[in-house]
């Protein structure tokens, strides 16, 4: 029976913390949204994404959309055979597999003008801080942060609620 517990309560606790790893980022924040005004590659090289984390869109939609496309569309610009047509001012993205993705947004002129964002996915490390930056591109900005961090503050004491409510129920 006490073997029964405790494999349950660690499923519990890697469950609660696979959960409470996951980050919400807001396209463009804090500074902006998804609009002509932000530069979009800055604000993706100073974030690491990682499978399970989800970006969100906001936006006018009488003002833009968002496509996700292929790489030579992306470098292209072209809106000709996207994988993904978002339109609602609020689109949530879930970033489920490493890999690159390629947003722009599909109004005339505007992923021209710099509306587009390349999302690297890359795997979650087993340690909680960043890898450093190298290489000609490394700069010395302060390591990457949730833009939501409400929501991964929120998740863990959810998290630790149910830890504590099955602990006491195996007691």
């Amino acid at each position: 029976m006490a073997a029964t517990r405790t494999i349950l309560l660690a499923v519990a606790t890697m469950t609660i913390l696979s959960t409470a790893s996951a980050a919400i980022y807001n396209v463009g924040e804090p500074g902006g949204a998804w609009d002509l005004s932000t530069n979009y590659g800055t604000w993706a090289s100073s974030r690491n994404f990682h499978p399970s984390d989800r970006i969100v869109f906001k936006y006018s939609p009488q003002a833009h959309d968002v496509l996700e496309v292929s790489k030579a569309d992306y470098d292209s610009c072209s809106t000709a055979s996207p994988i993904a047509t978002l339109n609602s001012g609020n689109d949530v993205v879930p970033l489920t597999a490493t890999g690159t993705r390629y947003f722009i947004c599909g109004f005339p002129g505007h992923c021209a003008g710099g509306m587009k964002v390349k999302i690297d996915v890359v795997p979650s490390s087993s340690s909680s801080s960043p890898a450093p930056a190298s290489g000609p591109s490394a700069s010395n900005a302060p390591p990457p942060v949730p833009v939501s961090a409400a929501t991964s503050v929120a998740t863990t004491g959810f998290g630790l609620a149910i830890l504590l409510i099955v602990a006491g129920l195996m007691s």
